[in-house]
């Protein structure tokens, strides 16, 4: 899977960690650093990299790591059509993919250790949208949200 992987320095070294384990997986990496965790950066500029790669179809999916995750999360979920999902836990990993078709995963590497982050990718890599109508549905309505909102900026400008 081709796969946009970035991390602040709040996010490293676990990032490190993460994207040795995703390419002896034998995954295609896009790899947005940082890789000095010791030059204070902005998660936002790592959310734009990988938002820009799943957009524009170098990658399928995307990692994002900060210190807590929710930074991450709130600027990746800014780009429409990236839908990110901050997880602590395999089973939200697999859900998110499975039911609400997110293509960013954020993780807070202050949050979860090392041996539980490795799992929480493994299992959102792993899972695949249902396509359930339920699921269609609901993610229809996401959109029109989006759509509504941006037509309601676009007014204001």
């Amino acid at each position: 899977m081709r796969i946009a992987i970035g991390a602040d320095h709040g996010g490293y070294p676990l990032n490190e960690t993460l994207i040795a384990e995703l390419r002896n997986a034998g995954h295609d990496l896009t790899d947005f650093g940082t890789h000095d965790g010791s030059i204070p950066d902005d998660y936002p500029d790592y959310a734009r990299k990988v938002a820009d790669a799943i957009l524009s179809g170098t990658a399928e999916i995307g990692i994002l790591v900060c210190g807590s995750g929710v930074g991450a999360a709130v600027a990746a979920n800014k780009f429409r059509g990236i839908r990110a999902a901050l997880c602590g836990d395999t089973y939200s990993a697999h859900q998110s993919r499975e039911h609400d078709d997110c293509n960013v995963l954020c993780l807070g590497a202050r949050v979860v250790g090392i041996e539980l982050a490795l799992e929480i990718v493994r299992a959102f890599v792993a899972a695949r949208f249902t396509g359930e109508e339920r699921h269609r549905r609901r993610l229809e309505k996401v959109r029109a949200i989006e759509n509504e909102m941006s037509a309601k900026m676009s007014d204001k400008l």
